[in-house]
């Protein structure tokens, strides 16, 4: 059986269209046309990724992306946006997208997308075999389980937030751009920038003990950002 994709958008031609390609990509599909049918069929069916539509009537699709994050925080989502609406883009990766498409969109570029969001949940990264657990301090990660912890505790990632992690740990004090990053973490040769900044100020709130101050991911200025580990002894 396929993985299983949501896709909760109130324009049923969109979803229609969405749904045809998904099933001849071997994906097993359910529509839902608003937000508070989506969360119902979330909590039921619990789908490997679900596809948002940002405007929606009643609950929108930040909201419903909220409620996810809080209650599934490693479920992929998806942001359908509209063209020219940046700031929305940018707010729906603030609140825990882990993609977005804008409409109007080439649904085949949709399923490229799920594609490669569905292979690195299901474990499959580009980062070199063997080296399945990274410890930095009392941050540590376990790549084969797809989980981080600090100090001990669970971190609760989005699906690019962890792959950004893995790949800035495995290439310790190297400068990369955000163009570099969202080829080698995204697998993008073109797209906004703005999503790998947004994707870093995220995960320094999760491992920083001052985001403002960043200590591991740091501002390379003029390039982009780079990862220095913690001196052995050191701590938050």
């Amino acid at each position: 059986m396929g993985h299983r994709v949501l896709v909760v958008d109130d324009d049923l031609t969109v979803s229609d269209v969405v749904r045809r390609y998904l099933e001849q990509d071997g994906c097993e599909v359910r529509l839902a046309a608003d937000g508070a049918d989506g969360l119902a069929a979330i909590a039921v069916h619990r789908p490997d990724l679900v596809v948002l539509d940002l405007m929606m009537p009643g609950i929108d699709g930040l909201e419903v992306c909220r409620r996810i994050r809080r209650q599934l925080p490693d479920l992929p989502v998806i942001m359908l946006t509209a063209l020219g609406e940046e700031a929305d883009r940018v707010l729906g990766l603030e609140v825990g997208a882990d993609d977005y498409v804008t409409k109007p969109f080439s649904p085949r570029e949709l399923v490229l997308r799920i594609r490669s969001v569905l292979r690195r949940t299901a474990g499959h990264t580009t980062s070199p075999a063997g080296l399945t657990r990274l410890v930095d301090a009392e941050l540590a990660v376990d790549t084969a389980r797809r989980v981080a912890e600090l100090n001990g505790t669970p971190l609760s990632l989005t699906v690019r937030e962890f792959d950004l992690l893995v790949f800035l740990m495995r290439h310790p004090g190297r400068a990369w751009s955000r163009s570099d990053l969202l080829d080698k973490v995204w697998g993008w040769q073109f797209g906004d920038q703005s999503t790998v900044t947004v994707h870093v100020r995220r995960l320094r709130e999760k491992i920083e003990r001052k985001p403002a101050e960043p200590r591991r991911i740091r501002t390379v200025w003029g390039v982009g950002y780079r990862y220095d580990p913690l001196a052995e002894g050191d701590h938050r």
